[in-house]
């Protein structure tokens, strides 16, 4: 059976609405004492890794989704590109709500930190190839990447539009 497609209308971004899935952090003063706007980062079970990863055009559609459970993860576009993202809430189910899966449009002036066990999927971007940095444990991406098959589960995949 050919899964159904569901649109999702990226919402643009803001500290209030992400706060459910995460932080979204914009610059501070040099100097400004450590607060509740830096990101409040779980990096403990592991050793954690910092790197640029450079990821080719991916468009806006998406079929699978993803969370980590050790820790958290910081991810900004370099060069001020924007780019989009759906998300879900953490929760103890294997499987995320499809009607609890959102979308944002990020700007390059911001990077986003997802708490533990926010379901994601992105990032997503219509250009040839946006860097991006990534802050996450060195092995993350080995053992601690529970992904979720939409098509498999639910029989849906999603497209993402920019906001009007």
């Amino acid at each position: 059976m050919q899964p159904r497609t569901q649109q999702l209308i990226a919402q643009p971004i803001t500290s209030d609405v992400f706060r459910p899935y995460g932080q979204v952090i914009f610059a501070t003063e040099d100097g400004e004492a450590y607060g509740p706007d830096n990101a409040q980062l779980q990096l403990d079970k592991g050793i954690p890794r910092f790197y640029i990863m450079r990821l080719e055009k991916l468009g806006r559609r998406f079929s699978r989704i993803t969370r980590h459970l050790q820790c958290t993860q910081c991810l900004g576009s370099l060069a001020g590109k924007p780019w989009l993202m759906a998300v879900a809430p953490p929760g103890p189910s294997p499987t995320p709500a499809l009607d609890q899966i959102t979308a944002f449009q990020i700007p390059g002036n911001c990077f986003i930190k997802l708490e533990v066990g926010t379901w994601h999927a992105g990032p997503h971007f219509d250009t040839d190839y946006i860097d991006f940095y990534n802050l996450e444990l060195s092995d993350t991406n080995q053992v601690d990447h529970d992904t979720c098959n939409l098509i498999n589960q639910y029989n849906v995949e999603f497209i993402i539009t920019p906001p009007m």
